[in-house]
């Protein structure tokens, strides 16, 4: 590992704990939109529409809207909830709106990152989030300075894991495959994609998932240090 010098992390569910958030993001626009909703069923069954939601965005298989929207539409239904269409735009919006103000993070956040950048490693970011979201969490939650190059897919044109989005993200570093390495949580936007355009991985495992052995693998950040 003495060749990279660009590292290269995802956001949300690996630095940024995205769950937590926006778990506390819900809970406080229903209450001030006043919907009543029994939240321990909402989110049991919001997280997995939540999933397969950004699945298909990465694929570029609906658009943003739809995802905002889609997602609470599907989850309602299920709960049997007769919500409008129009408050579910209201609420979508809202929720944006709300998300980067909750700004928990996984235990080892600032320790790796200054950890690495005394290691002298350029740290950067590609996230595959909404830009007017995902640069008001980083100024919120104070991990800006950290990184030199913030590569959304908004920006891009492309969403992880399509390999032009680590192409372009090198690029823009002004360094190589060879020298980069991708630090993320979902295993096929961030590993596969990064893989299969030539980088260098380290899978953030936090779910103890069973991996090939030739994957480098850390059950939390501060394990990433065996590894850098």
């Amino acid at each position: 590992m003495n060749t990279i010098t660009d590292v290269f992390f995802d956001l949300d569910h690996t630095l940024w704990d995205f769950e937590a958030n926006s778990k506390l993001a819900f809970i406080s626009i229903f209450k001030k939109h006043k919907l009543t909703v029994d939240m321990a069923k909402f989110f049991n069954y919001y997280v997995p529409i939540n999933v397969k939601y950004w699945r298909l965005f990465g694929k570029e298989k609906i658009s943003k809207e739809e995802l905002k929207t889609g997602r609470l539409r599907d989850t309602f239904k299920i709960l049997k909830l007769a919500v409008p269409e129009e408050k579910i735009e209201v609420l979508a919006a809202a929720y944006i709106k709300e998300l980067p103000e909750n700004n928990l993070l996984f235990p080892g956040v600032f320790e790796i990152l200054d950890y690495l950048k005394d290691k002298n490693y350029k740290l950067h970011m590609i996230t595959n989030g909404f830009n007017e979201v995902q640069y008001e969490k980083l100024k919120a939650s104070k991990l800006s300075p950290y990184f030199e190059l913030v590569i959304t897919s908004e920006n891009t044109g492309v969403k992880k894991p399509n390999p032009i989005i680590f192409n372009e993200a090198v690029r823009l570093a002004k360094t190589t495959m060879n020298h980069s390495i991708m630090i993320g949580d979902n295993w096929e936007a961030d590993i596969m994609g990064a893989k299969s355009a030539g980088m260098d991985v380290i899978f953030c495992n936090f779910e103890n998932e069973q991996v090939a052995e030739n994957i480098k693998s850390v059950s939390n950040l501060l394990e990433i240090k065996q590894f850098l």
